[in-house]
């Protein structure tokens, strides 16, 4: 077995490593939190002029065709800068999806744009109450001249203030409760967006669509609405453990290094037994953090089956989701009284790893998922 990258894999990653390097410190992440939108339109620019904005587009459309390994090495490294950039709704909630059940003219429409900047996407995936994915709370009616009529809620969608458009799965009017899933221009009549701050001070935005009018191009086809919420969902797990994995690499490297640096007693804190066993903690949960989603992502790029898929990410998605709330925790208390300035930037990882933690289901949904399949296998 070779479990080391491909050379385009490496160049991936040390590109994206550069970019956010050389444009995301924590002087600019506060500047940018301080802003109406919350959006380093900067580092956007310079994501698309390295091409990394079309990590896992095709080259027909402007990007560079490489797929889920590629596309979680770069949200890695926006773990690792917390930074305040739309990437993670734009690839995978938006794009992908796009990219591969949508028309040509959806895939014309929003894939160039996307690689070259110009457009940012997300997804609206998440439901009131339960949040039972495939129970939307938005209504489709067809009309007779063969557009659709959307209405309904959705809350949680990131990134909606800065969206141009979001992928949003609907239920289907009078045809027995099946779904579809259409791409909704945001600045179409009947669309409101009520912007919330989040727990990592991201805005994210409820969704209320009133009798909005769309195409039937607008629709995403070559599957049934409820294959393409799974199709997505497993892959918006393995992208939010992605970006949850770089906190977690990055907060673990500055508390090794403060420890290291920090004195008590005439001695390094990293000295001290407990320290040192709390600290080798966190790095055996981070590694099996990366593991779990390497594992994830390359079955996703191997094409293996839905169901060994979708029991991969839950797998990821649950260590991102338990491992991480214990490696943030950890990092923020072997800091001590800094770990709570929050003019120190350790306190954004905490921040980070506890928003994506419950996004697209936390720890139990995960091992319910993980049982539930254990328990039909037996």
């Amino acid at each position: 077995m070779n479990f080391d990258f491909s050379e385009s894999q490496e160049a991936v990653a040390a590109l994206a490593a550069q970019v956010f390097s050389g444009s995301s410190g924590g002087d600019r992440v506060a500047e940018v939190e301080r802003t109406a939108d919350r959006f380093d339109q900067e580092l956007w620019a310079a994501l698309a002029g390295t091409d990394l904005l079309g990590v896992n587009i095709g080259a027909d459309h402007g990007g560079l065709g490489l797929g889920m390994i590629e596309t979680a090495l770069v949200l890695r490294e926006q773990g690792r800068w917390v930074a305040p950039v739309p990437l993670w709704p734009t690839l995978v909630l938006g794009a992908m999806p796009i990219a591969e059940f949508g028309s040509p003219t959806l895939r014309d429409r929003w894939l160039g744009p996307v690689a070259s900047g110009q457009a940012v996407l997300t997804g609206a995936f998440s439901e009131w109450g339960a949040d039972d994915p495939f129970s939307p709370s938005v209504t489709a009616l067809r009309c007779d001249d063969g557009t659709w009529l959307l209405d309904g809620s959705k809350p949680s969608v990131p990134a909606a203030g800065v969206a141009d458009a979001a992928v949003v799965p609907a239920r289907v009017a009078g045809d027995g409760g099946s779904l579809a899933v259409f791409v909704v221009d945001l600045d179409s009549d009947g669309v409101e967006v009520v912007l919330s701050e989040t727990t990592n001070q991201e805005l994210h935005g409820e969704l209320a669509l009133q009798s909005v009018v769309v195409g039937d191009d607008a629709r995403l086809d070559g599957a049934d609405g409820r294959s393409i919420v799974e199709w997505t969902l497993v892959r918006a797990q393995v992208a939010v453990a992605a970006v949850a994995l770089g906190c977690c690499e990055e907060a673990t490297a500055m508390a090794a290094s403060y420890t290291s640096e920090r004195e008590q007693f005439g001695r390094p804190l990293s000295t001290n037994q407990g320290v040192a066993m709390r600290a080798a903690d966190c790095y055996i949960d981070t590694e099996c953090m990366r593991a779990t989603l390497l594992q994830a992502a390359w079955l996703i790029d191997q094409g293996r089956s839905r169901a060994e898929i979708a029991d991969a990410a839950a797998v990821a998605k649950w260590w991102s989701a338990d491992a991480g709330q214990r490696v943030v925790h950890a990092t923020q208390h072997l800091h001590g009284g800094m770990g709570a300035d929050i003019d120190y930037p350790v306190h954004r990882y905490f921040l980070w790893v506890k928003q994506l933690e419950n996004t697209f289901g936390g720890g139990s949904r995960q091992l319910a998922a993980i049982g539930r399949t254990l328990a039909e296998a037996r």
